[in-house]
């Protein structure tokens, strides 16, 4: 494996991993009045283009990262509205 590719997993991994606390603490506290929404749409769009680009020039560790942190990034969005409208 490339040196390249191995810092791009760290990256990913690293990354990736810190939405993990900010679902978990939505799902155990249901607290999401700190949460931006507008920050979360853009933030989601805009990494729903990377892991376009990242299935466009065929890099694993963007498609797989950009994946995991679309899902994440949609979980903390969909909560906060689900939360709010309650």
């Amino acid at each position: 494996m490339e040196y390249t590719s191995i810092i791009g997993y760290v990256a990913a991994f690293c990354t990736t991993a810190s939405f993990i606390p900010q679902v978990l603490h939505i799902l155990k506290t249901g607290q999401v009045d700190g949460i931006s929404l507008q920050m979360y749409t853009i933030f989601t769009f805009g990494v729903a283009c990377w892991l376009t680009y990242g299935f466009i020039i065929r890099d694993m560790p963007m498609l797989i990262a950009n994946l995991i942190t679309l899902i994440l990034a949609c979980s903390v969005l969909g909560l906060t509205l689900w939360k709010r409208m309650r």
